[in-house]
């Protein structure tokens, strides 16, 4: 499927980047704190028509599709993308890759063993490599390379571009054992995720200096230790090739040569059709494509899809009578239109025709989709408002919306740091609670957003001595106005007691004619002011929206960066009410978990008013009612947010929940302004930059939650400059608690300890509702039919050397397999 949500530089840089999401992205445990066994959950299996290597022929090759070209071969550059995962996988040693289930499994290719062999004082760990093990020029695999790539990575030289250093700032020394093929690792710090380390390991040849490093790998690999090996890199055609490598020790690659292709999402059915690649991800539209020409098959039936296929025999009538009329220019645009569509029948139906060679091998992608809410400014930085949006969202509905239509498992995803399936998922989406309109709605009541909130007269927000004046002015007039308020009233009393004497009125029906005129005065007076207040307010929001800038860690002077920004940013706004702020969280966190401290807080901080489970204040506004009537509304704006999604033709599937979203948001009184942007421009112009408050995009899976979760979590800071530190949490909202719990995790040897520190995590993520996890998201790949070990990976990485044709005449020529 497209790639278009998904941050360019996936996984590295999740450990590097995000995903975003567009119609998939590209890339989405408070419950989870407790000490219980970990939910059992099962991954979606792998779909990849596996066969036995002697089943698979010898020879050929297979055109692989990729969104573009890589801007880089260093997966630890900030510009590396799910091409340069793809290419590198096949290339460079991965120590650790991860399994079917999510976890990190040892690559025999590689290592004989791995493990801590000493944990106090420091923690010290054992590398022992294969001994087969070498480099396409022959030199064995070694001691020299991990300490090039420790220098390169640790943080330390400023010359290396990297786009992080987790984990490599934590060695303190690295030693040669017995001889070059142990290597001997110190930690100056505990390090839980030490699995995570070196994988790609490069040659010191390209880590050993900061020109190599930053340029030398970019568009060339002349050193590398895979069953491939790199031939070559032609931009003007738009492929990388790979071929089999006569160095690779261990079970020789069945393919003659493996070639990415760079192939456009809106291309891939035509690509497909014509044979010019054999691996694709595919969008849904695609997939129904394929499974429609696999149901036709052969037996001649007219399609009854496709252009002309909805043509009505009375449209078809009047169509030849136009073509063969009197008129002789309607009749030639019939007849030109006629022969357009008989052109396009043709080459539709040969496509369908060529598409029955392929299956579509259809999986989860280890990458979930969430709905991220911009905490820095605006409504959103009211945690009440967040929690509320998510409070309205049917996670279960908008699952069923994407997945059940694939034949794929529709169930909401429980947690920010695993997916199901992998060691340590565990459902934590109790901590903020389950879809409830009254309490979204009472929770926006506690917020100050009321029915009648749109039509108040705003409050004075220009600081200084101005302000202070006015307010004093307000203030006096007021006081007169109160004053002179009674004096009339007194006055109005005794005439209506002299009038009563005249007119024989009784005082309740004099009361009703007062009452009655008072509320035409007031319904006009509201009319003015509302009149007034629209004319003072826009130039607020557009002065705001100038100001927003950011700045991006890794982005500053470093290739595919782009333009440096301003250094001017929003610093998060603080809560209203910090104390309250974390009350309401450690209540929601023992609720669910147990949690001792969070267990102190108990019903007496409750305050009456509101629906069961959002505590509002004495003097709070009723919620809403059930059917809410509009936009909610304070200090005279409405409780508009924008929504920003993808526009290109691979984010049909996105945009599609982002309007059952709005939809859901409008019942409870919000509303929204739908954006809809070019793919190119959505992650890089939006979600990084700041400028939303909705939007949806994705993560991929990690089997190290501790590491490459925390930039995605961690609390911004304001930086010296005034500007605002994110690392990679594009939605500014994160907490000291959340920070910690990550800290405590990542050093934390014992795993399953450091498991439990990563619900309590997950847990405080959900409270905080700065990221909504909405579902899995589905992978679906069109394969040629006689390709095996290859299509829908899920969790676990390929293993290029299987991958093949399961017999002699589909490994032949292009036109034999077209057959």
């Amino acid at each position: 499927m497209s790639h278009v949500g998904v941050p360019r530089g996936t996984v590295r840089k999740r450990r590097s980047l995000a995903l975003l999401t567009a119609g998939v992205l590209t890339i989405p445990a408070l419950a989870g704190c407790s000490s219980d066994s970990e939910e059992t959950s099962r991954a979606v299996p792998q779909d990849i028509a596996p066969a036995a290597r002697d089943r698979v022929a010898d020879g050929s090759t297979v055109n692989w599709a990729v969104d573009a070209m890589p801007t880089t071969l260093n997966a630890f550059q900030a510009d590396a993308d799910s091409a340069t995962t793809k290419i590198t996988g096949a290339l460079l040693p991965t120590l650790f890759p991860m399994d079917a289930a999510g976890h990190p499994k040892l690559n025999p290719d590689y290592l004989e063993s791995a493990k801590i062999i000493e944990r106090e004082p420091k923690q010290v760990v054992l590398y022992k490599l294969n001994q087969q093990a070498v480099w396409s020029d022959g030199r064995e695999i070694g001691a020299p390379d991990f300490v090039a790539q420790w220098r390169a990575l640790s943080g330390k030289d400023s010359a290396f571009w990297t786009a992080r250093n987790a984990g490599y700032e934590r060695i303190e020394k690295i030693e040669r054992g017995s001889d070059d093929l142990q290597v001997r690792v110190t930690f100056a710090k505990p390090y839980a995720d030490w699995r995570s380390l070196f994988s790609p390991l490069y040659p010191k040849e390209i880590t050993g200096s900061p020109d190599t490093f930053n340029d030398g790998a970019r568009t060339a690999l002349k050193n590398t230790a895979g069953p491939f090996q790199l031939k070559g890199v032609d931009k003007a055609k738009g492929t990388v090739t790979l071929v089999r490598s006569p160095r690779w020790w261990g079970e020789k690659a069945k393919l003659d040569s493996l070639v990415f292709r760079v192939v456009a999402p809106k291309d891939r059915t035509k690509a497909l059709a014509d044979g010019t690649v054999h691996v694709t991800d595919i969008d849904a539209a695609t997939a129904n494509r394929i499974a429609l020409a696999l149901r036709d098959g052969s037996g001649g039936q007219p399609l009854t899809h496709g252009p002309g296929a909805d043509l009505t025999p009375a449209a078809a009538l009047r169509s030849w009578a136009l073509a063969h009329g009197s008129d002789e220019k309607q009749a030639e645009i019939a007849q030109a239109a006629r022969e357009a569509n008989r052109k396009a029948v043709v080459a539709y139906g040969a496509e369908q025709k060529a598409l029955r060679g392929y299956a579509v091998r259809k999986s989860l992608e280890p990458a979930y989709t969430q709905l991220a809410l911009n905490g820095e400014s605006g409504p959103l930085a009211d945690d009440r408002v967040r929690r509320a949006v998510a409070r309205a969202l049917d996670r279960q509905e908008l699952a069923e919306t994407v997945l059940k239509p694939l034949g794929l498992p529709a169930k909401p995803l429980g947690s920010h740091l695993a997916l199901a399936g992998q060691p340590g998922y565990k459902d934590g989406s109790g901590a903020l609670g389950d879809q409830n309109t009254k309490e979204a709605q009472a929770l926006l009541a506690d917020a100050g957003w009321t029915q009648g909130g749109a039509a108040e007269k705003p409050k004075d927000t220009k600081a200084g001595s101005e302000a202070e004046k006015k307010d004093a002015e307000k203030k006096e007039g007021e006081e007169k106005a109160g004053t002179t308020e009674k004096a009339e009233k007194a006055d109005k009393a005794d005439k209506a007691d002299a009038d009563e004497k005249k007119t024989g009125k009784t005082e309740a029906e004099e009361e009703a004619e007062k009452k009655k005129a008072e509320e035409k005065a007031d319904k006009d007076a509201d009319e003015d002011a509302e009149k007034a207040d629209r004319a003072a307010a826009g130039s607020d929001e557009s002065a705001a929206s100038r100001a927003e800038g950011l700045y991006i860690v890794g982005q500053d002077d470093k290739p595919g960066a782009g333009p440096a920004r301003s250094a001017a940013s929003h610093v998060l706004a603080p809560s209203r009410d910090a104390a309250a702020q974390s009350i309401a969280l450690l209540r929601q966190a023992g609720a669910v978990s147990g949690d001792s401290a969070a267990a102190k807080v108990t019903a007496q901080d409750k305050q009456p008013g509101g629906a069961a489970g959002a505590y509002a204040p004495v003097g709070t506004a009723a919620p809403a009612p059930a059917s809410v009537k509009g936009p909610l509304g304070k200090d005279g704006k409405t409780l508009t947010l924008r929504f920003v999604l993808p526009s290109g033709p691979g984010s049909q599937s996105l945009r599609g929940v982002g309007d059952r979203i709005a939809a859901m948001l409008e019942k409870i009184g919000i509303g929204t302004e739908i954006t809809k942007v070019p793919d190119e421009s959505y992650f890089k112009d939006h979600i990084a930059s700041g400028d939303y408050d909705l939007a949806l995009y994705s993560w991929p899976a990690t089997a190290y939650p501790a590491t490459d979760g925390r930039p995605i979590y961690a609390k911004p800071e304001p930086a010296t400059d005034g500007s605002l530190l994110v690392e990679q949490n594009y939605t500014r909202v994160g907490t000291d608690h959340i920070d910690q719990l990550f800290d405590q995790a990542v050093a934390e040897l014992d795993e399953k300890a450091s498991r439990e520190l990563m619900k309590q995590a997950d847990a405080r993520i959900w409270a905080a509702a700065g990221s909504i996890p909405l579902f899995q998201r589905p992978q679906l790949v069109a394969v040629d039919k006689k390709l095996s070990n290859v299509g829908a990976f899920g969790f676990a990485a390929p293993r290029y050397q299987d991958i093949g044709f399961t017999d002699r005449q589909a490994a032949g020529s292009p036109a034999d397999r077209k057959k």
